[in-house]
């Protein structure tokens, strides 16, 4: 493939990521994580692991050794510390630091273990609140932060920093990527930690379980939000391990969005709940709106195979499959 989009590879250059390439995947028991390796599985890659009860990635020195031993082709780093609205305004300390040590200690020990390739992957909510929509790359630091997530997005916002350094210092072919909101198989569905919609499937679900009257939700229902399959993620990350290799962060999502009432209304029909949705908008909102300009990622050829509603009653089923407690 040939594109004028800076940082593309082109076909007469060396692959970026040769096939059958060793790639660890940082973070490969999350919800990410675990998709990536599905996907780099299934297009021939070898792919190396470690489990947090053998390697606390938030320590560098062992995570360094870890990977100057095993010497991967070609790092993800997937592993984060992630939540929804009440976890990140309940426990900002650990959303800034936990992330900010993770980062620093494979970025850093993937350059000193001599690796060419990294993939560091953020998140959507390092663009300014209210920026233009749909939002593109250049909107980062333009402007003031969600306040309910600031700690996380501050410390993925210092992430994409580490990579362009080491791009600029070393000549390194690391590349970033900032994920829309993600759902699908692996994901949370605590509802003190988890994000919306694995909240709302569980909300649902019970209600319909328990046979109750009505649910309420937090906040108004009227921000707009995008969402993508994390098989649909995975596929754009193998895409840009072997076809990008720019200095900006490249925008992952599918283009659309839809109302978060909308979105409870959908997931209410996946599972069958026919009762009221009511709304306390005493609770907070979060951003009004987070769509993300893709411009970028489709014209690397990336373009989403899983529709929303699928997506919903896939994840639904892996949920229910998994927790007969919740049958």
């Amino acid at each position: 493939m040939t594109t004028d989009l800076p940082g593309a590879s082109q076909e007469s250059d060396r692959p970026l990521l040769p096939p059958g390439a060793r790639v660890f995947v940082a973070g490969h028991r999350g919800l990410v994580g675990s998709a990536v390796v599905r996907r780099l599985t299934a297009d021939g890659y070898e792919v190396l692991t470690r489990g947090r009860d053998l390697l606390d990635l938030r320590d560098g020195a062992r995570t360094e050794a870890y990977l100057r031993d095993v010497r991967p082709d070609a790092v993800v780093l997937a592993a984060a510390k992630v939540g929804g609205i009440m976890a990140n305004s309940t426990w900002p300390v650990q959303f800034l630091e936990d992330n900010l040590r993770i980062q620093l200690s494979v970025i850093a020990g993937t350059h000193a273990a001599g690796t060419k390739r990294l993939l560091f992957l953020g998140s959507s909510c390092i663009y300014p609140k209210h920026a233009p929509q749909p939002i593109s790359e250049s909107a980062l630091l333009t402007g003031p932060l969600e306040p309910t997530n600031e700690a996380y997005a501050l410390a993925k916002i210092a992430g994409i920093a580490q990579v362009q350094s080491y791009r600029r210092q070393y000549g390194a072919s690391y590349v970033s990527a900032m994920p829309t909101n993600l759902y699908g198989p692996g994901d949370n569905f605590d509802l003190a930690t988890s994000h919306v919609l694995p909240a709302f499937v569980r909300r649902f679900h019970e209600a319909e379980r328990d046979g109750a009257p009505s649910v309420t939700l937090w906040g108004s229902g009227t921000p707009r939000r995008e969402f993508l399959h994390v098989d649909d993620l995975a596929a754009a990350c193998a895409l840009l391990l072997t076809s990008y290799d720019g200095d900006e962060p490249v925008n992952v999502g599918c283009g659309d969005d839809l109302t978060i009432r909308e979105l409870a209304e959908t997931v209410a029909e996946v599972i069958g709940y026919q009762g009221r949705i009511e709304w306390d908008a005493s609770k907070p909102d979060g951003t009004p709106r987070k769509l993300l300009d893709v411009e970028r990622l489709t014209a690397l050829g990336f373009a989403p195979k899983i529709s929303l509603r699928d997506g919903i009653a896939g994840t639904y089923a892996w949920w229910r499959d998994r927790d007969p407690a919740q049958g």
